[in-house]
């Protein structure tokens, strides 16, 4: 064996089985909170006692069992997963066989309950007549092939023949959750349909598409939350964002101008969608929050809009009846220059700079500390070298 053919051995091997312990836990994830949907619906539907939490079934739920990940929208995304995908049910029974046989047991209960879901109609592709769909995709592939994170973005979508065609094609392609997203947001299936050369367009969707990685699963908020994790293990992009987030939570904190620290990697949810803020601080003199976010690369649009959005939902969602509006803070890096850049929810720019800039670091104090880390990384990268 040569010793490049080794290496790729190695690493083949290494990635392959990475990503099938990654998907193992993935399904035991989609699992989950498939019977999760299960038991809701089947308590309000036959629950003896269903009629006294009524509406309030769900923040009751969420309140009692005090499970990491499980909050009322989660648990809401649980019911519509099971309302939207009963068809799974075969997948789901077949695992829990298969996990009993190894000495796992979920509960008699259990078994009771999808017996009595048996007769219920789940063929919902029979009625696809297209030589595309002429064979569904099997509840096992389903649950083998796609991520929690994208059975969420394919559950809004009603109609059933789009769904599937999406379906087949992440599976297919490999897509990731951010791929399978662009492609329902620029109409993929929609042009497919009226397109003449549908192959054709396929082709030149996989060329540019991006495919799914270990990384990007076991990344998902839902992930670690059901591992038991933390937001700050898992969300770094690398060993420099690490890091520059660190030393510049000990930077802003030794100024002594009031910093005082409440988050690293603060997860928020905005429109059923989950982002994380590097840093949260609270500003004791200037009574407000501020967000601090850091890229390591060039700094791009989409960067800028991010962060205001940030400071937007903290100024209607957190934001007390005394407080200022929050401030954002983005720090841009690359190999050559630093970027600091102010963002505020309030449209009085002037006031800005006379009442918050004499508390905040100046940007010239900002971008000198990133550069000493920066230039304290690369000395240990030729040391280690």
């Amino acid at each position: 064996m040569e010793f490049d053919k080794l290496v790729s051995s190695i690493q083949n091997t290494h990635e392959e089985l990475q990503l099938s312990a990654v998907k193992a836990v993935n399904q035991s994830l989609t699992l989950r909170n498939w019977l999760i949907g299960l038991y809701i619906v089947e308590f309000e539907q036959n629950g003896e006692d269903r009629a006294r939490y009524g509406e309030g079934l769900l923040p009751e739920l969420a309140n009692s069992i005090k499970i990491k990940g499980l909050s009322i929208t989660n648990l809401k995304l649980c019911r519509q997963f099971y309302v939207a995908y009963p068809h799974l049910q075969s997948a789901v029974k077949e695992n829990l066989a298969n996990s009993s046989s190894k000495g796992i047991r979920i509960g008699q209960t259990l078994s009771d309950q999808l017996q009595t879901t048996d007769n219920k109609d789940t063929t919902i592709h029979q009625t696809m007549s297209d030589e595309f769909l002429s064979t569904p995709i099997s509840p096992k592939k389903l649950l083998y092939n796609l991520s929690f994170s994208h059975l969420l973005e394919l559950i809004p979508i009603t109609d059933l023949k789009k769904r599937t065609f999406l379906e087949f094609e992440t599976i297919k392609n490999a897509w990731s959750v951010r791929e399978l997203k662009r492609q329902i947001n620029t109409l993929y299936y929609e042009r497919s349909e009226i397109s003449k050369k549908p192959d054709m367009l396929s082709k030149m969707v996989k060329q540019t598409a991006e495919t799914i990685a270990a990384k990007d699963i076991i990344k998902s908020p839902f992930t670690f939350e059901f591992l038991g994790l933390k937001a700050k293990d898992v969300v770094y992009e690398s060993d420099l964002e690490r890091s520059l987030l660190e030393h510049l939570e000990s930077f802003l904190l030794e100024m002594g101008h009031g910093f005082c620290f409440e988050a690293k990697q603060k997860r928020i949810l905005i429109g059923g969608e989950y982002f994380f803020i590097d840093l949260v601080f609270y500003h004791r003199t200037l009574k407000c929050h501020v967000l601090v976010e850091l890229k390591v690369d060039e700094v791009k649009h989409e960067h800028i809009g991010q962060l205001k959005t940030y400071v937007n939902y903290y100024k209607k969602e957190m934001m007390q009846k005394d407080d200022n509006p929050p401030v954002g803070l983005l720090l841009v890096t690359n190999q050559n220059k630093a970027l600091v850049e102010y963002a505020i929810a309030d449209s009085d720019q002037q006031l800005f700079v006379s009442k918050y800039l004499l508390e905040l670091p100046s940007e010239e104090e900002l971008i000198a500390e990133i550069e000493r880390e920066n230039n304290v990384l690369r000395e240990q990268a030729v040391i280690y070298r």
